[in-house]
């Protein structure tokens, strides 16, 4: 994710806006939202939607009205109003798309005691939002070993501070319920605030905290996914992949939200395919499919008395056979359908340009031996050139070919064509 004006520099800083990922324009945040309607202006006696989204840590956004009709853009910080004191935060939405987005997420703007944005952050709330943003990684680490002294099952992954500083609230994952009263009293003794705790799934813990999965990019659910659909391996059966923990298991331990992405294109195409359980009779026995490649529209079969030895069949093929099944007829092997599928493969890459070569790095070395003979031929070679000048002046003045391959052998005998 990146703005027009960021660019990554020196520790992987966006060096455009020197912001560190929380940009004016709002390009390079997480789970943001674009302002399609931005360069449009509103049609004449229409009022301005009274209410703005505003993030705060991470990918936590809440929304708030601005009763107090303050001139809002993207970007701006502002203090919002919060259970005791106020909280700072980001705006990242106004105008109408503000509507939309508290509409899909079920938010009732028409209820009077909706919390209120107060004024924009003065230098003041923003040096003390600073330097409570500073403390949280030491109190992250500090929590986390008043947790291991009192034995709790529970991971502390964020904290977050609100913006006066009066209150932090902990996000913690845990399989079972945890009784931490006694770490809140532990806590609010040794850091002097006011403990929340919160527990959150490994999913949210994942977007949370953010990375870079497996395919290279930012994480999905830290930079656009907003709700978690349930994955299932028949997902991953239905697409032919390895039942692998290690490889279908995202950084938040479950299975990856992206195997629901492509789903549905393989079941539309697996509803014209036969089952993976179907059996085909032959002369030659019993046949069973061992696998099915939905793009090539192919399927591999086996005899049951020699699972080792597969043969492949296109979809319609294995649709005739069953129709002919179907109708009490055996059909006399596998063998004569597999045959008229081999076909001579396609040139996948060619050399049109004349610079690239798929190959040029298969080409095997020459062995010691040869590079130390041939070594010895060129020096053998300067040597004989630099002790007769007068070989180089004939070589230079006869242009006949001859003559020169008559000199160049003289020279490997080590005879001077002047003697």
């Amino acid at each position: 994710m990146g703005c027009s004006s960021c660019s990554t520099g020196k520790d992987g800083q966006p060096k455009g806006c020197k912001n560190n990922g929380t940009c004016g324009t709002d390009g390079c945040n997480k789970l943001t939202v674009f302002d399609w309607l931005s360069n449009m202006a509103l049609p004449n006696g229409e009022k301005r939607f009274d209410f703005v989204e505003v993030r705060f840590k991470n990918s936590r956004k809440e929304f708030f009205q601005n009763t107090e009709n303050l001139s809002l853009s993207i970007g701006d910080i502002v203090a919002t109003q919060a259970t005791s004191g106020h909280d700072i935060g980001m705006v990242t939405l106004t105008g109408e798309l503000v509507r939309v987005q508290m509409k899909r997420k079920k938010e009732d703007f028409t209820k009077e005691d909706f919390p209120k944005v107060y004024r924009k952050a003065s230098q003041k709330d923003i040096d003390i939002w600073q330097k409570c943003r500073d403390r949280e990684d030491e109190i992250k680490k500090r929590s986390r070993e008043i947790a291991i002294i009192l034995q709790l099952q529970m991971k502390i992954s964020d904290v977050e501070f609100q913006g006066d500083g009066s209150k932090a609230t902990f996000y913690y994952t845990a399989e079972d319920r945890v009784d931490f009263r006694q770490l809140i009293k532990d806590m609010a003794k040794a850091f002097g605030i006011r403990i929340e705790m919160r527990q959150i799934g490994y999913r949210q813990e994942a977007q949370r905290l953010g990375g870079i999965g497996s395919c290279g990019r930012e994480l999905c659910c830290s930079t656009w996914l907003t709700d978690f659909r349930s994955v299932s391996t028949s997902a991953a059966r239905y697409q032919q992949l390895s039942l692998n923990p290690q490889k279908l298991a995202g950084q938040c331990g479950k299975l990856k939200c992206c195997l629901n992405y492509e789903l549905d294109v393989y079941l539309d195409a697996l509803k014209d395919f036969p089952s993976q359980e179907t059996k085909l009779f032959t002369e030659k026995g019993l046949a069973f499919c061992q696998k099915t490649d939905i793009f090539k529209e192919q399927l591999w079969f086996s005899y049951k008395d020699v699972p080792a030895n597969w043969h492949v069949l296109s979809k319609d093929q294995v649709n005739e056979i069953l129709e002919k099944n179907r109708n009490k007829e055996k059909v006399a092997s596998l063998e004569a359908y597999a045959v008229d599928n081999i076909i001579e493969e396609k040139v996948v890459f060619e050399n049109v340009v004349g610079q690239d070569s798929l190959t040029r790095f298969d080409k095997p070395k020459g062995s010691k031996y040869s590079r130390n003979r041939n070594k010895g031929k060129r020096t053998t070679n300067a040597k004989n050139s630099n002790a007769n000048p007068s070989n180089s002046n004939n070589k230079s003045n006869n242009g006949n070919s001859n003559n020169n391959s008559r000199g160049n052998s003289n020279n490997r005998k080590g005879k001077p064509n002047n003697a």
